[in-house]
């Protein structure tokens, strides 16, 4: 599946802002279907939702984009139930992305909910919180500044990676009991938890890709996951994710 997305005012390769006015939406839809070299965008999301263009003028311009064969999908990124809402009165919304793991649990107050109502699938991204869910980092890793924002998050500091790392220690605790990486069982836990949603891991190295894709052939019980979640649940997670 080929994705894009729009909506992010970008000026000298900074970002500068939300832009989501139909004008800009076709440009980059020209743009990316030259660069991909394709004809079509199979899901095309918007980034972020703009506080100044309404949703349903961005829902229309994309709806004409399909009637022009030049996307087939619409998508959402990070945004709420009224705006999922009125996006998907004008034009159905086929997916939402937004953060969900096993420690940013925020999507379960309402989102996942509207998206059942809607059969709007969900795709989380940042599954395994950037790495903090293998189980990797600790808080004397060492970033690389010049291409890796963890440095800048609260929840990557030190003393906010340490207070944390209980969850962690839940995880590999799980996991190995039966086998399992963290990141195994992170994985796994989100598949678990509705069929249509679809975690989008991201990786460098095969090795890791592989240890993703068995994360499929995972088959705990109802009551292990809920074993797991209840635990999970009592830990205090320090650091917001911005």
């Amino acid at each position: 599946i080929l994705c894009s997305k729009f909506g992010f005012n970008i000026q000298d390769g900074k970002l500068a802002g939300f832009n989501s006015k139909p004008a800009h939406i076709r440009e980059v839809v020209e743009q990316s279907l030259k660069r991909l070299q394709t004809d079509y965008i199979d899901l095309l999301y918007q980034h972020r939702v703009d506080p100044n263009v309404p949703m349903e003028d961005v829902a229309g311009t994309v709806k004409e984009l399909i009637k022009e064969g030049k996307v087939l999908n619409f998508g959402l990124s990070e945004a709420d139930a009224t705006n999922i809402r009125k996006a998907h009165a004008v034009q159905q919304v086929t997916a939402l992305q937004t953060e969900y793991s096993l420690m940013t649990r925020d999507p379960e107050l309402e989102i996942l909910q509207t998206c059942e109502a809607l059969s709007i699938g969900f795709v989380p991204y940042s599954p395994l919180s950037r790495a903090y869910l293998t189980g990797y980092i600790n808080e004397h890793t060492k970033y690389n500044p010049d291409n890796d924002n963890r440095p800048k998050l609260p929840r990557y500091q030190p003393d906010a990676v340490k207070a944390n790392w209980p969850l962690i220690e839940i995880l590999q605790d799980f996991g190995n009991q039966r086998g399992l990486t963290a990141a195994q069982v992170s994985l796994a836990w989100l598949l678990d938890q509705k069929p249509w949603i679809v975690p989008i891991p991201g990786t460098t190295k095969q090795a890791h890709l592989q240890e993703n894709l068995w994360s499929l052939e995972i088959n705990c019980t109802a009551s292990e996951w809920k074993e797991l979640t209840d635990k999970i649940s009592m830990v205090t997670i320090v650091g917001n994710r911005y």
